[in-house]
């Protein structure tokens, strides 16, 4: 069967940031950046994005281009006889898997929050109201159960379409859109009366919040830099398996890191300023900043209810341009692995996605009581545990010393491909860095993130 293709570069770039940009662009580093220091964290973060971020993206875009494979297969196309690594393609199409299972459900909040805003639910009511109004959603197993159908049907639907009809088309309308609502919803934001505070708090470097914890800034900065890219499970390598080879890797990855950063620091611009200027805190992360705080933020603005409509319908195209990418990442290994149509294995795993997923929408009303990780805890946060903590960080590994090591696909052949073409050449210079340094850090970012999950 013939390998399908992107119609364009631009539809790479913009599919492959709509995969990288997600909900923890807006839910988390918002509230990291202020907490940490405001612009000040903000470069330590970005330094770590291109020390740490680049090459690894580099590298998975390169397995997928040099094997036309998905993770399913580009690790036995490119490894030495006799190695095993191509074991891990079975570990990382688990993790796309686990992925969606409770991102089909979050994405599926985010259509609920957009209908409620469009229908008045919050005009009138005070915080404790806007708080009961999320309680009550997730409570609903049949409501919770309803969104995640639509999410889960919208998204194979795209993606039964083909590669260049389905995936890339949708994509490129949803990001551009996505680009234009986050531009107008900041502009907006930033001339709201009293939003000058907020900026400054945001925008200008304040070194005084970093005294006494600059270990802890590090590690958020470097996690952030580290998971904010979905890389380690493949999901950027399917991408580079339906790409030309007259672009060089690195440069795309950098246009691609760009993007998902200017998304992060705008929802930043959205949301610490309005809050400021209502007197709103900021002092949240997570669903509570963006199911509590800002409908409560909403409610106080004029013309909310059309902005918080607009801000929802952004967080929808974020959450629907990963899920996509996901989903074709699932397909795709489908297709590769047991020879199915794109019909048949969008079909199949629309089903078994929906099922899948259903732990986590019962995980807040049936089985609630379920507490995996200690008290407050759910299935959604066991879910997403095993994926940022664990396979991400792991995954990666696994990618580097593939293309570093004698025994994987080697460094020699990790260059040329990444090489290829016209843009940004990957120094070669940086073999001892990718190969004996990346990895120990990356081991100390995992071992870490079990050390402050659970001592």
């Amino acid at each position: 069967m013939q390998r399908e293709k992107l119609g364009s570069r631009i539809g790479f770039i913009l599919i492959s940031a709509g995969c990288a940009i997600g909900l923890g662009n807006v839910w988390r580093f918002p509230y990291i950046v202020s907490e940490y220091g405001g612009a000040a964290f903000i470069l330590i973060y970005l330094a770590f994005l291109v020390l740490f971020g680049l090459p690894i993206m580099t590298m998975e875009f390169s397995v997928g281009r040099a094997s036309r494979q998905s993770i399913a297969g580009s690790f036995k196309v490119l490894e030495p006889k006799g190695t095993k690594w191509h074991w891990f393609g079975g570990i990382g199409m688990a993790g796309n898997y686990l992925l969606v299972m409770f991102y089909t459900v979050v994405t599926g909040w985010m259509f609920a929050y957009f209908f409620k805003m469009l229908r008045g639910d919050f005009s009138g009511l005070d915080t404790a109201g806007i708080s009961a109004e999320f309680g009550n959603l997730v409570s609903s197993p049949w409501v919770l159960t309803a969104f995640m159908l639509l999410t889960v049907v919208l998204g194979f639907s795209i993606c039964s379409l083909g590669v260049q009809k389905g995936v890339e088309k949708v994509t490129k309308v949803m990001m551009v859109a996505l680009l234009l609502i986050i531009a107008v919803l900041a502009v907006h934001s930033i001339t709201l009366d009293g939003a000058g505070e907020g900026l400054r708090y945001y925008l200008i470097p304040d070194f005084t919040k970093m005294e006494g914890r600059v270990g802890e800034v590090i590690f958020a900065a470097l996690g952030q830099a580290f998971f904010t890219l979905s890389i380690g499970m493949g999901s950027m390598a399917i991408f580079g398996s339906y790409i030309g080879r007259d672009r060089r890797l690195f440069g795309e990855s950098v246009t691609i890191a760009g993007l998902d950063t200017f998304v992060a620091i705008t929802a930043g611009l959205i949301i610490i300023p309005a809050c400021s200027a209502y007197g709103i805190p900021t002092d949240t992360a997570g669903p509570s900043l963006i199911f509590e705080t800002l409908p409560n933020v909403f409610n106080h603005m004029a013309g909310g209810r059309l902005w918080g409509s607009l801000f929802f319908l952004f967080m929808i195209f974020a959450a629907m341009s990963t899920i996509i990418a996901v989903f074709e990442n699932i397909i795709s290994c489908c297709m590769d692995m047991f020879g199915w149509s794109r019909k048949k294995a969008s079909i199949i795993n629309l089903v078994l996605v929906a099922v899948l997923s259903m732990p986590c929408v019962l995980g807040f009303n049936v089985l609630s009581g379920f507490t995996p990780l200690g008290a407050g805890s759910n299935i959604l946060d066991l879910e997403d545990f095993i994926i940022s903590n664990n396979i991400l960080p792991l995954g990666s590994i696994i990618y580097i010393l593939f293309c570093t090591t004698k025994k994987g696909w080697g460094y020699e052949g990790f260059l040329e491909e990444a090489n290829t073409g016209r843009g940004l050449r990957f120094p070669k210079g940086l073999r001892i860095y990718v190969k004996y340094i990346l990895p120990p850090v990356i081991l100390f970012l995992w071992v870490q993130g079990y050390v402050s999950k659970f001592f």
